[in-house]
């Protein structure tokens, strides 16, 4: 052997086993961000020929201050940052419990005369080793779901994304991967090998990997019976491992809760009403003079899903609740029962709202809402000789362009509420929806039945559903990713925890503890340590969630209210209790079978 640095490839082979966690972590990493990168220079790309397409080659000259670019990768720097303190957390949790299960091989190190400084390198250049397999491998695979993601971005989701190029390969994201997968591994490598150089020759004798201080007292059995008081303790007898286990744990929670954010926000943005139209048809004088009678010709049409129109009236006098201080005028407008079936079915009524009272002719209405709205529900309007009652509120201020109500009522009625109290039977707004096999003929036979009162608009290309559906996939598969290394991150820390001690669960055994104590002292350690990154991770995701509600949303949308993310915390909980679980299987199983003797003796 020419150089201690030649035990490196033999160190890999023999404990090929323990290194897939932290293989698997390098190549989590690099994927994603390969992946994030690639696809920000494919929308790139894509927007370079939509422009080059429609204005020719001088619009590519102003590219690099396109909103579009500047916002992809925007949020692909975010992402790479995300991606390099978890890949940092979760390789580093993993090297530790590497490094803390050959305590005994470092100490023979020591022994024959390897230095402090010798073993610092020894570790990070090991870890540096796996990059060799680890690093090519998620480039690879990064540019093949960059691929995948494209093709159907294309011809799945269509629309915006036809010019979405294929087979592209994005040198911006590879480097971004490799250095991503560098970077993580020497910041990761950099705590177990400063623990790994501390090791002392006298610790080869016993091989022990844990806090070798003095035990001053007993392990405190008081409140729980042994085993249980063990696993608690082995969870936070080493603090720098309990931190680095509950900020592993934390993180991802708090990317979860994070994320979760961003499918509000795309709903903000893209809202998918079940009402939006196809086709708009109004009346040119902008009063209600679309003859109610075309509606029922429209539905015998081809290529005509459902028709539903709108009657108004404005600056109605109007007295509400008695006082004068308030508005004395008010909007009313009219909902067809199919356009009130979609206030119900996209929940866009506030809690406590009753709009079953609106349907038919009554004297209940529906209201807009923001955070300055004088009204509540019960409140009643005088409008007339007729006396309406508040039955539900709408979230937002759906006629105006930014949600808010501005100090305007408006009230919501239904199409026969509105006849009666003001007479009208004609409409000021048809609106239709298509079928999907609607053709342009189709179109072009609906414009012809329209007489010269009525303007017709066609908002086909208006739809958003497709970058909508692409956006959901992007955020959920990253979800999903998150949950995904969560759980496998969390299976191999209990497992390599479990193995670090392997030779006092021997001696356990030897001296009387049953199989199930065992399992019950080990899964006590992992839900000590669910338990302390649930609790930091769902306060700390919180407040994240909250901040960037406010910078994201509420600033943009001002009628928008941040509430409790219930089903996100209670999904990520789930996650990390079934896998909390699981991690405890394995080892426990890997212990039963092991013999007395081959404990005592593991490394």
């Amino acid at each position: 052997m020419k150089s201690y640095l030649s035990l490196i490839p033999i160190s890999a082979k023999v404990h090929r086993r323990q290194n897939r966690m932290t293989l698997l972590c390098i190549i989590f990493a690099v994927f994603l961000v390969t992946a994030v990168f690639s696809m920000a220079e494919m929308g790139v790309r894509m927007e370079e020929t939509r422009l080059l397409n429609k204005h020719g080659s001088l619009a590519l000259q102003g590219l690099s201050n396109n909103a579009t670019v500047q916002t992809l990768f925007s949020v692909a720097v975010v992402l790479f940052i995300l991606i390099l303190i978890a890949g940092v957390l979760m390789i580093s949790s993993s090297i530790n419990s590497n490094v803390a299960q050959r305590t005994k091989f470092f100490g023979m190190m020591r022994c024959i005369g390897m230095s402090r400084q010798q073993i610092i390198r020894f570790v990070r250049l090991e870890a540096l080793n796996w990059c060799k397999t680890a690093v090519p491998i998620g480039v690879i695979f990064g540019i093949v779901i960059t691929w995948g993601l494209c093709a159907a971005l294309r011809f799945l989701v269509g629309g915006e994304f036809s010019n979405m190029p294929l087979w592209g390969i994005s040198p911006i994201g590879m480097i971004s991967g490799i250095i991503v997968g560098v970077v993580t591994v020497l910041i990761a490598a950099s705590f177990p090998a400063k623990r790994a150089a501390k090791v002392s020759p006298v610790t080869a004798v016993s091989g022990n990997s844990e806090n070798t201080n003095n035990i001053q007292y007993a392990v405190n059995s008081r409140f729980f019976k042994i085993e249980t008081a063990l696993g608690i303790h082995h969870a936070i007898s080493v603090k720098k491992n309990l931190i680095l286990m509950t900020s592993s744990f934390a993180l991802s929670i708090i990317l979860f809760l994070s994320f979760s954010v961003f499918i509000e926000f795309i709903g903000y943005l893209m809202p998918q009403s079940s009402n939006t139209s196809d086709i708009n048809i109004s009346s040119n004088d902008s009063l209600n003079s679309v003859d109610s009678a075309l509606l029922a010709k429209l539905r015998g049409m081809d290529g005509v899903k459902c028709v539903y129109g709108r009657r108004s009236c404005f600056d109605i006098p109007a007295e509400i609740n008695g006082d004068t201080r308030l508005p004395d005028t008010i909007d009313m407008i009219s909902y067809d029962d199919y356009d009130l079936d979609c206030l119900t079915k996209d929940k866009e009524l506030r809690k406590g709202s009753d709009i079953s009272k609106v349907y038919g002719d009554s004297n209940y209405v529906l209201t807009t809402w923001d955070k300055d709205s004088p009204l509540a529900i019960g409140d009643k309007i005088q409008a007339g000789n007729e006396e309406l009652e508040i039955a539900g509120m709408l979230k937002f201020d759906p006629f105006s362009s930014d949600g808010s109500t501005n100090g305007k009522i408006t009230l919501v009625t239904s199409g026969e509420t509105f006849t009666r109290l003001t007479g009208v039977t004609d409409y000021s707004l048809v609106m239709i929806q298509t079928t999907k096999d609607a053709t342009d003929e189709d179109v072009e036979t609906i414009r012809n039945a329209l007489d010269e009162n009525c303007t017709f608009g066609d908002r086909r290309d208006q739809r958003t559903t497709s970058t909508y559906i692409a956006f959901l996939l992007f955020v959920y598969g990253f979800l999903a990713i998150i949950t995904l290394v969560t759980v496998l991150n969390i299976m191999n820390s209990i497992s390599m925890s479990v193995s670090a001690r392997i030779k006092q669960y021997g001696a356990m055994r030897a001296v009387g503890m049953d199989e199930h104590q065992l399992t019950k002292m080990i899964a006590t350690e992992a839900f000590t340590y669910a338990l302390f990154g649930c609790a930091v991770g769902c306060v700390a995701g919180l407040l994240f969630s909250k901040l960037l509600y406010d910078i994201l949303i509420t600033t943009h949308f001002n009628y928008a209210t941040w509430s409790v993310p219930v089903i996100p915390i209670m999904i990520i909980i789930l996650f990390v209790s079934v896998a909390a679980v699981a991690a405890v299987y394995v080892p426990s199983k890997r212990i039963r079978k092991m013999a007395i003797t081959d404990t005592i003796n593991e490394l």
